[in-house]
C-alpha cells in the first residue's frame, strides 16, 4: 500500500463512517480498486481506531460525563442499544464474513442505504430528545445498527434514521448514533484483533499510521458536518449518493467486471 492510497482510505474511512452512505461498503469497494490484500485487516482496524478518536474529541464532554456517571439514563440506553447489535452480530457472524470476502451483495447494500434514507425523509417527524427516550426506542436502534453489518448499509444511516422513526429530534438522533457507535466499533476491533494476533505480519506501518490520523481528522469534520446537516438539510441528498454508487456496482458486478 502507497502513502497516497493510505490517504484515500483514510480520507474515506473517516467521512463515510459517519456521513449515512456506508463506510464498510467504501473501504471493500477500495480495496478492490487498489488491489489492496496484504495487511487489509490490520489497516481497516487501525482505520476504525482513527474514527474513534474523532467521536472522542467532538464528544469528550459527553463521554466523560457517561463514564463518571455510569448509570445514568445516557449511559444506560447506549449499553440497551448494544445488546441487539451484539447478538445479531454473533448470529450472523458467517454470513456476513461471506458477504465481505464475496463482496456480492455491495451493491445490493447501497441501494438499500438508499431506500432507508429516502424513507424516512418522506414521513412526519417528532422532536422527542433524552428525557422522553424509551428503552424499547434504544433497543429498536440497536437492532437497526445490528443489521447494517453487512457492507454498505451505512451503520449511522440504520441508526439515525432508526431514531427518526421514533420521532427523536434529528439533532438528538445523530448524536446517539454517533455516541452508540463507541461500543460497536471497540467490539468490532476486538472481534477483527483474533484474526491477525499471532500471525506474522508484513507491514509499512508508515501508510498505517498516516492512514489512521487521517482518518481521525476527516471524521472529525465528517460529524461536525453532519450535526449541522441533519439539523438543516434532508437525507435524501446521500440517498441519492448511494443510488448511484449501488446502480454502478451492480453494473460492474454483472455486466463489465472491471473490478468485481
Amino acid at each position: 500500500m502507497t502513502i497516497f492510497e493510505a490517504i484515500i482510505l483514510g480520507f474515506v474511512q473517516g467521512m463515510t463512517e459517519f456521513l449515512p452512505v456506508s463506510s464498510s461498503g467504501h473501504l471493500v469497494l477500495l480495496q478492490k480498486v487498489f488491489g489492496i490484500n496484504e495487511g487489509a485487516m490490520l489497516f481497516t482496524i487501525m482505520l476504525h481506531v482513527g474514527t474513534l478518536i474523532s467521536i472522542f474529541i467532538v464528544f469528550w464532554e459527553d463521554i466523560m460525563d457517561m463514564i463518571k456517571n455510569p448509570l445514568n439514563k445516557l449511559s444506560i440506553l447506549i449499553i440497551s442499544a448494544t445488546i441487539p447489535t451484539v447478538l445479531i452480530a454473533l448470529l450472523l457472524q458467517d454470513v456476513v464474513e461471506e458477504a465481505f470476502d464475496s463482496a456480492t451483495t455491495l451493491g445490493f447494500g447501497f441501494l438499500l442505504t438508499g431506500i432507508i434514507l429516502w424513507t424516512v425523509e418522506s414521513i412526519k417527524l417528532g422532536n422527542k430528545e433524552l428525557k422522553e427516550m424509551t428503552f424499547l426506542n434504544a433497543l429498536l436502534i440497536g437492532t437497526a445498527q445490528g443489521l447494517a453489518i453487512f457492507p454498505a448499509i451505512s451503520r449511522s444511516g440504520a441508526t439515525i434514521a432508526g431514531a427518526l422513526f421514533q420521532n427523536l429530534d434529528r439533532r438528538f438522533a445523530a448524536k446517539f448514533s454517533f455516541l452508540m457507535s463507541i461500543p460497536a466499533i471497540l467490539g468490532s476491533l476486538i472481534f477483527q484483533m483474533k484474526d491477525i494476533v499471532g500471525t506474522e505480519l508484513n507491514i509499512d506501518w508508515i501508510p498505517v499510521i498516516i492512514g489512521t490520523l487521517v482518518a481521525a481528522a476527516s471524521g472529525y469534520l465528517a460529524i461536525r458536518f453532519m450535526m449541522e446537516m441533519i439539523a438543516k438539510k434532508s437525507l435524501k441528498y446521500f440517498s441519492i449518493y448511494v443510488f448511484i454508487l449501488g446502480g454502478i456496482v451492480l453494473l460492474d458486478q454483472y455486466f463489465f467486471g472491471w473490478v468485481f
